[in-house]
């Protein structure tokens, strides 16, 4: 665990036994059993979001400047708990060096600023709505941030053509879970602004799991040799979107990068 991690986690188990004891927070529901499709799977279907801090960084931390300070606290990063199971990322030392220079250079290295697709799992938990739609053998996921959408193709030997940026999703269902296995990712993704990188050897094990009518239980475990010394697992909660008229917009972000991409390479204006 990087040291302000530490920190913080020991700051707030200082401050929380100077708390009165609160009461827990209600478990989850046992037994909840989904409203079924005409095929007889869970529906999942529906618009969900994360309701976190994983898309500054998937680890705890604390909150900090952002990165204008002419803008005072505009765009600063909130703090967060995070969502790493255990708290620690196992990096490999290699690897570890790395997702620090990428923090370090975050507004020039990271794919976001591009406006390249977000990957898996990045694109469930940034702060923009995504959408389930499920039908006999496919589970189509699309996601407001650059208008990225994915196919998980259930029950499916199809193997990847090659590797695409929101990767090779093939699912299937246990119980009450979608369980999604994503392969065949392009290593340019990240998982958060933090600079938490991977391999082209990732790995993304997904559950999705109805805890009521409008909340999911959302996993993602994490195998990628090449960069972790063991699997890792991340977990959130999705919740449903119950505004009226609820859709998805248009986020087509290219245009916004342009200038940042492709700007050195305008001619000179004739003199």
């Amino acid at each position: 665990m990087r040291p302000r991690h530490a920190t913080l986690l020991a700051t707030v188990l200082a401050v929380s036994s100077l708390l009165p004891a609160c009461a827990p927070a209600p478990p989850a529901p046992q037994g909840y059993r989904a409203p079924r499709t005409p095929g007889g799977a869970p529906d999942l279907s529906g618009i969900w979001q994360a309701n976190n801090t994983a898309h500054w960084d998937i680890q705890a931390h604390e909150a900090r400047q952002g990165p204008v300070p002419a803008l005072g606290a505009a765009f600063s990063v909130p703090p967060g708990l995070g969502v790493v199971e255990g708290g620690e990322i196992p990096y490999l030392p290699d690897a570890l060096a790395k997702q620090q220079a990428n923090a370090s250079r975050w507004m020039t290295l990271d794919p976001e600023v591009k406006c390249f697709m977000p990957g898996v799992p990045r694109a469930t938990y940034m702060p923009y709505p995504f959408q389930i739609v499920q039908s006999a053998d496919t589970v189509l996921m699309t996601y407001e941030f650059a208008s990225a959408s994915r196919l998980v193709r259930m029950n499916s030997a199809e193997k990847s053509p090659a590797p695409a940026w929101m990767g090779w999703s093939i699912g299937r269902w246990d119980g009450e879970s979608l369980v999604v296995e994503v392969t065949d990712h392009m290593e340019e993704t990240w998982f958060d602004r933090a600079g938490n990188h991977h391999s082209d050897a990732l790995k993304v094990t997904e559950r999705y799991t109805a805890l009521d009518a409008n909340t999911l239980h959302y996993e993602a475990a994490i195998d990628d040799p090449k960069v972790f010394s063991r699997p890792w697992k991340m977990s959130m909660p999705l919740y449903r979107r119950r505004d009226a008229d609820m859709q998805l917009m248009e986020y087509k972000c290219v245009p916004f990068a342009e200038e940042l991409m492709y700007g050195h390479l305008r001619k000179p204006a004739a003199r």
